[in-house]
């Protein structure tokens, strides 16, 4: 009687690969990503990074910029599944942290439902990076008690937050994907409540080589955008904290 053997099913790990700065992944992504034999990531990810990789590993891109996406959300899905269906150690490379604004979590659903096991590797977000590289917190005991993070780019291409919630005083508003929605978010802030003087700051790029930062304010977000023509990818933080960039508290 002849055996029919099963397929082996590979594993895939979400790797955060961090803001850009490539001594900031942790020490296990950089493990698997020595261990991978095939490597899908973003165009957020650093180049640097991919040295980590075995010489055999396949790499394969799939990035995503504002208009241009090499492949559409379900085919990277549908991508990683196959990878994987052949046996393969696969890492799925996600600039900053899988789960914050990185769709981690609707691949982490398709792979659940292909039966793949799936490890996933935090990474410090484009936020925290941001912080960090500029020298101001997003929390402090007398400026911001809270600190939420918020994507500005929903799927119908449109910006509709709950404006009264962001707008409370002694909280840090970070926006990702904002940059084509800046003249809304600041009108709508303002409506909400909050003054159009509150210090902001639009980032681009942090802890990359070509990092910059705009300070000014909520009010004035929209003309900072155009003079300095700004660029995604680039966050937008609103908050009294900003302020500390100067006075270096």
């Amino acid at each position: 009687m002849t055996k029919t053997t099963q397929p082996t099913v590979g594993r895939v790990a979400l790797v955060g690969a961090g803001p850009g700065d490539p001594e900031l992944i942790t020490l296990k992504g950089a493990r698997l990503l020595r261990e991978a034999d095939v490597v899908i990531y973003d165009n957020l990810v650093a180049p640097g990074l991919l040295d980590l990789c075995s010489p055999t590993a396949e790499r394969i891109f799939v990035g995503k910029m504002a208009g241009n996406h090499t492949l559409p959300q379900d085919e990277i899905s549908q991508l990683i599944v196959d990878k994987a269906m052949t046996g393969k150690a696969v890492v799925r490379l996600k600039g900053g942290d899988p789960f914050v604004f990185g769709r981690g979590g609707e691949e982490l659903a398709v792979l659940l439902e292909a039966g793949v096991a799936v490890d996933i590797v935090p990474g410090v977000t484009a936020a925290m990076g941001a912080a960090a590289s500029f020298g101001f917190p997003l929390t402090h005991r007398d400026h911001a008690q809270s600190c939420v993070f918020v994507t500005g780019h929903l799927k119908e291409h449109s910006v509709d937050l709950n404006w009264p919630a962001l707008a409370q005083a002694n909280q840090t508003i970070v926006i990702y994907m904002g940059i084509s929605g800046l003249e809304t978010i600041s009108a709508k802030l303002q409506a909400a409540g909050l003054a159009g003087d509150t210090p902001a700051a639009l980032i681009y790029r942090a802890t990359w080589p070509n990092q910059r930062i705009y300070p000014c304010s909520l009010a004035s977000l929209p003309q900072t955008a155009r003079i300095n023509r700004v660029k995604p990818p680039a966050l937008i933080v609103i908050g009294q904290v900003v302020a500390l960039l100067k006075s270096g508290e």
